[in-house]
């Protein structure tokens, strides 16, 4: 399979199902370009990039498998460096992700996410009420800004036991690294502002450890010597927890509201009891997906795509780089029908990939949903007249083709 007339990504991100719709009209598997002319394999069939995801072949690691950056072709000033040079269970292979993942796993338990229920109960509760300060006599309301975005971020600070402080410069840098039309001096800026963000808050529990996430792996860090968590993963991976933990989960909210208020005969399901909050989960992940494309992975060796039900003959060269394109597969009509790009509470099946799947699938979907689970019913039962205040399609992007979501979401709170 010859790497030829590739698509150039949108960096942008303007029209993410647009764009992943013309990703799946040239076939299961195409070449594209990355900003800075960075080849990849978008994988747009379902089918296809679950076997991908599970197969031991394919690996997350740029160092060992990648031949661009294992020839020094990667600069620091590439857009979607953070998330090829960080050294955590994101970018790691074989035995030493199991490593990783296994400590973090210890840390972020069941137990600690079930915990934060009543917490996010009451999160959700007071950012209603500040809701409904702003929308009263008749304002629109941001809701990106007053409720899909705060929640997350308060969430994940409490779990990580973030000082209060470090809230404002974490949501800078955060939005930093989701901003893939970022030039050389913004990529540089936010790379140092994140890993400032975080020495201050390693300080801070090193000084003062607490019951969070961040105290736990600081423990493993230092137990044995700190031969379990070197420094720079243990910063790495606190990165991945913010980054993957809050973003996600703002463009989950963000989609699902956005999509009920567009779909008012499928919100209407939801409140007359024919369809769940679960559903609606579901379904805005399947057909939504809060990360449209996520960079990247690599074949180990040479991957004949005939073998896992892809094109026969076609054939992913060792060293070559694989872009799973989640928003894509969310609406393969292979797997879910000549209706695929419909949102449909009701649909009997949901499947979907975007929290990944296989060893690299998220440990941080318990949480995601949770928060979802809470804040929606919540927000619709307090706002039972809630509706959009631009048309559907009027709403902007939030300026990367990894994360999908809106830059603003204007309600009237009725």
């Amino acid at each position: 399979m010859e790497f030829s007339r590739p698509m150039v990504i949108d960096p942008t991100g303007r029209d993410i199902h647009g764009e992943a719709a013309r990703i799946r009209e040239r076939g299961p598997v195409t070449p594209v370009e990355l900003p800075h002319g960075v080849p990849a394999w978008a994988v747009s069939s379902a089918p296809l990039l679950k076997r991908l995801l599970t197969d031991p072949r394919v690996s997350k690691d740029p160092r060992r498998h990648w031949q661009r950056w294992i020839d020094g072709e990667v600069s620091p000033d590439w857009p979607l460096y953070t998330w090829v040079a960080v050294q955590n269970m994101f970018t790691a292979y074989g035995t030493e992700h199991k490593r990783l993942r296994t400590l973090v796993s210890k840390a972020f338990t069941a137990r600690r996410t079930a915990a934060l229920r009543p917490r996010i109960e009451e999160i959700t509760a007071a950012l209603l009420d500040r809701v409904a300060k702003a929308g009263a006599d008749g304002h629109a309301v941001d809701l990106r800004e007053e409720f899909c975005y705060p929640l997350p971020i308060q969430v994940i600070g409490e779990l990580l036991g973030l000082p209060e402080e470090l809230g404002a410069e974490l949501r800078v840098v955060v939005d930093g690294v989701f901003h893939t039309s970022a030039d050389p001096a913004e990529v540089a800026d936010i790379y140092a502002r994140f890993y400032a963000v975080l020495g201050e808050l390693v300080a801070a529990k090193r000084a003062a450890p607490g019951d969070d996430l961040t105290s736990a792996l600081i423990s493993a860090r230092e137990e044995g010597g700190g031969t379990r968590l070197s420094e720079q993963e243990l910063l790495d991976t606190l990165m991945l927890v913010i980054s993957a933990g809050h973003e996600t989960t703002v463009n989950l909210l963000d989609n699902a509201v956005h999509a009920l208020l567009g779909h008012p005969a499928q919100l209407a399901l939801v409140l007359g009891g024919q369809a769940s909050w679960d559903d609606v989960v579901e379904e805005t992940l399947r057909a939504e997906a809060p990360v449209a494309s996520l960079p990247l992975r690599y074949a180990v060796e040479d991957l004949p795509l005939g073998e896992l039900g892809g094109p026969d003959g076609a054939v992913i060269r060792k060293g070559e780089a694989i872009l799973a394109a989640y928003a894509a597969a969310g609406r393969d009509p292979e797997q879910h029908g000549p209706d695929a790009a419909v949102f449909d509470v009701t649909r009997a099946s949901k499947d979907h990939l975007a929290f990944g799947y296989g060893v690299h699938h998220c440990l941080g979907a318990p949480l995601g949903r949770l928060e979802a689970r809470v804040a929606l019913p919540a927000l619709f039962e307090r706002f039972p007249g809630l509706t959009l205040a631009v048309p559907v399609d009027g709403l902007p992007p939030v300026d990367s083709f990894i994360s999908h979501g809106h830059r603003s979401l204007p309600v009237l709170t009725g």
